[in-house]
């Protein structure tokens, strides 16, 4: 099974902890990176991951909250430091550009690479990128700015041809890759040998949902179902509910239902409020609805 992981930089809300720094995620998919926010200090963040600058090409921010993508200038200003060539690609309300432009002429004026915004709409559902690993899909969450979730849903892979098939046929090189997309085997003796003889069942392509500022939504079910892996913000727990719905965010019991009503596999919980020195009451609160609950920690890494 080929990588599919998730580093989390940072898993902190809004106001900067000692503990905890502002939201940023990775996703490492068939080794190619995708960032998912790019709070304060991410990219110091991203250096202790032991992270490749150079794979990084696409940038997803979910809302145009300060937390969520503070990092950016000092992101892409010490990409042109490093001398990067290949262009960043932003994913983004259109906004962010237009906030944005002023700065990257500033202090970022004759760089050595481009950095190309894609704007999507509020309440956008659309795939908005794809390419041979993965399709990402927006979709609308409830927060007091436009906001956006976001699917990866990783691309179906070939099947697996049986070694010992290649050996007892003595298949050529020429012919591993047609065998693996469907195709019958013909020895020179005009022997036809079955692809069902031949593979086994490719992987099942696993899904990842991202879920960050949002007051609890069931709604969104029809995007987080059946998530490999879900990430749910839970800043507060659920004593605090009420300021929950106030300021748009969730408990950790609220994640849990989400988890729960989507048929995920694991959830991974995040955006902690300030107010907690301890996760973990955040985590037992969750795990009394969604026992495969985990709480995100910044340098760690989840494997789907």
């Amino acid at each position: 099974m080929e990588k599919f992981e998730v580093h989390i930089l940072g898993c902190g809300s809004a106001l900067p902890t000692t503990r905890h720094h502002a939201t940023s995620q990775v996703i490492d998919l068939r080794d190619k990176l995708y960032m998912i926010d790019c709070g304060e200090s991410a990219q110091s963040q991203y250096r202790k991951a032991g992270l490749s600058f150079a794979r990084l090409g696409h940038i997803f921010i979910s809302h145009l909250h300060g937390d969520h993508c503070f990092g950016l200038m000092g992101l892409i200003s010490t990409f042109g430091l490093l001398g990067r060539t290949a262009t960043l690609h932003i994913h983004a309300f259109p906004e962010l550009e237009t906030l944005m432009r002023p700065w990257l002429d500033y202090f970022c004026a004759g760089m050595t690479y481009e950095v190309e915004f894609h704007p999507f709409a509020h309440g956008c559902t659309d795939i908005i990128y794809e390419d041979r690993s993965v399709s990402v899909q927006a979709f609308p969450l409830s927060h007091r700015v436009p906001c956006s979730g976001f699917v990866f849903q990783e691309k179906p892979t070939a099947a697996h041809i049986r070694r010992d098939m290649i050996e007892c046929f003595e298949i050529p090189f020429s012919q591993i890759n047609r065998i693996k997309n469907g195709e019958d085997y013909v020895t020179p003796d005009g022997k036809v040998i079955p692809n069902s003889r031949l593979t086994t069942p490719a992987d099942t392509p696993r899904k990842y949902v991202y879920c960050s500022d949002t007051r609890f939504n069931p709604n969104n079910v029809q995007y987080t179902r059946n998530a490999d892996l879900l990430f749910h913000e839970a800043t507060f727990a659920e004593e605090h509910a009420a300021r929950a719905e106030q300021t748009c965010h969730s408990t950790a019991r609220q994640a849990a239902e989400m988890a729960q009503r989507s048929a995920a596999k694991r959830l991974l919980i995040g955006h902690y409020s300030a107010r907690y020195t301890d996760e973990r009451i955040l985590l037992d609160e969750a795990r009394q609805v969604f026992e495969q609950t985990l709480l995100a920690e910044e340098g760690k890494c989840y494997k789907l």
